[in-house]
């Protein structure tokens, strides 16, 4: 769950979400290198009266700065697609469950199971007890188990929705007439909230 102020991702529940946070670890690093680097290039320009006429036409320093770039979009792009690939994979999944976006609710199904359904509101703020977090809390939640793949079959029967928990680095638009799938482990038991 995330905090007030908080200006980092929520803990991650599942491996997936582990991934996306070293990736984004891994991004933002290069991003404040080569932003150092320009702010460093920049103020010695701006500081320094001495040019050297011959660096600036140098065919040397325009394969650097060709090069360069294109390394670092693949130091970038490689550990993305592995990530993109990593989510994607469905490795015989222990539970199903179908999840429909309706205009004020959702409605979950587990399939594997006859007649086990059931639709989630949310609570309204009026009737919210000390400590139940606004536009968080329903009436329902959804329990699933703990280390185990769950295959969930995100669709709509109305509008465009996205269902999402943060946490476990999910999120996935539900479409009228489209069934998205999408897979969730978790790591640890705990109680996980999601929009």
């Amino acid at each position: 769950m995330a905090y007030p102020m908080q200006l980092g991702f929520q803990d991650a529940t599942s491996p997936i979400m582990e991934e996306l946070l070293h990736f984004h670890d891994h991004t933002l690093m290069i991003v404040f290198l080569i932003s150092s680097l320009v702010l460093y290039v920049i103020s010695l320009m701006l500081t320094t009266k001495l040019t050297h006429t011959s660096t600036m036409d140098a065919q040397e320093v325009e394969t650097i700065w060709t090069i360069l770039p294109a390394i670092i979009l693949i130091l970038i792009a490689l550990p993305s697609l592995r990530i993109l690939y990593m989510m994607d994979e469905i490795n015989n999944p222990s539970l199903t469950v179908k999840t429909m976006g309706h205009q004020w609710y959702w409605s979950y199904e587990y399939t594997d199971y006859e007649d086990l359904s059931f639709d989630s509101y949310m609570i309204p703020t009026s009737e919210l007890k000390p400590g139940e977090l606004r536009l968080l809390e329903v009436d329902n939640r959804v329990v699933l188990p703990m280390e185990m793949t769950i295959r969930m079959l995100v669709s709509s029967e109305d509008v465009l929705h996205s269902w999402a928990v943060p946490s476990l680095g999910l999120k996935t638009d539900a479409i009228p007439g489209r069934l998205n799938q999408t897979t969730l482990m978790s790591t640890r038991p705990g109680l996980y909230y999601g929009q």
